[in-house]
């Protein structure tokens, strides 16, 4: 895990050395985000895989360390550091990235904010509870992302964040439809309560692996739902630099990419983890560019209303 690769890298002070042994693990434990950030200029690219590493670790912290609430706090404590007292090679780097693009800090809090809920309790009861810690652990860093790639001249951050926001919610929901199975087996279910009652399922029922015609149903209920936050969310890459846009575009369509594997294994996701080849990745990546060239004007972008 993360965590355990980061205690045997050896402590550092050039920046070049922190960002390349920051990368050398984001490769090993992300390729389709490692791909999708390929296509960034090199400054921005390190950066912005400074901070998926962060978020990384943070996550690993909780769900792999059986970490606690003080042990949380003193990772908060410690992102908090300037870059000079550092002492972990991957902290350092994001603190470098922090400073270098006056990143907010409001935002990495209420990412650990975010995690910290996983410490409390896996059960939400309504849509909306789930979509705040989706929100927490997910929609925050297209936030924080906003100030390293950048924006549209004229375009602002306000204008730019509720899209960010609902990509970060749609990626965050992927995911949760993929580990239903993995969840469960650590006593987990992120799906909401809602949700389960309207398709007389149970909690029970997801820890114990059910896979009938009320799960099939109750699939199809969510995935339908991510890909309505996909579609609201990518007309704002048209928002960000160009420079950018090909790798946000990427990396979202990517992902959504899974949900047509939760299908193509007949939702079997509590025996079989939906994934991506990097065959099928790569194939993809032409009708990507189509999409990306096809998004709506930015005056009509502009125009659009989305949820804060």
């Amino acid at each position: 895990m993360l965590q355990d690769a980061l205690q045997r890298l050896p402590a550092v002070t050039r920046p070049q050395e922190a960002f390349r042994l920051t990368e050398a693990v984001i490769k090993a434990h992300s390729r389709t985000f490692f791909l999708a950030t390929a296509l960034l200029p090199r400054r921005e690219r390190q950066a912005i895989r400074a901070l998926y590493a962060f978020c990384r670790a943070t996550d690993d912290l909780v769900d792999s360390q059986c970490a606690s609430r003080a042990d949380l706090e003193r990772w908060r404590a410690q992102v908090a550091l300037p870059p000079e007292a550092q002492a972990n090679p991957l902290l350092y780097a994001w603190a470098l990235v922090r400073q270098r693009y006056h990143v907010d800090p409001r935002y990495e809090q209420d990412l650990l904010d975010g995690v910290a809920m996983d410490l409390e309790h896996c059960r939400y009861a309504t849509w909306e509870e789930l979509r705040l810690y989706c929100y927490r652990v997910a929609s925050t860093v297209g936030l924080l992302s906003i100030p390293i790639i950048g924006l549209v001249h004229g375009v602002t951050f306000e204008q730019a964040a509720p899209f960010a926001i609902e990509l970060g919610i749609a990626l965050q929901l992927t995911n949760i439809l993929r580990d239903v199975g993995e969840d469960a087996r650590k006593g987990r279910v992120y799906l909401p309560l809602d949700d389960l009652a309207a398709f007389d399922l149970t909690v029970q029922d997801i820890l114990d692996g059910v896979i009938d015609a009320r799960f099939v149903a109750l699939m199809r209920f969510e995935i339908a739902r991510a890909r309505e936050l996909y579609r609201r969310a990518l007309p704002g890459i048209r928002l960000l630099h160009p420079r950018a846009r090909p790798a946000v575009g990427a990396a979202a369509l990517l992902y959504a990419a899974i949900l047509d594997e939760i299908e193509r294994i007949g939702y079997q996701v509590h025996t079989r983890r939906a994934h991506t080849t990097t065959w099928r990745k790569l194939r993809l990546l032409p009708t990507i560019w189509v999409q990306i060239g096809r998004l709506p004007p930015l005056e009509r972008v502009l125009t659009t209303s989305l949820p804060l």
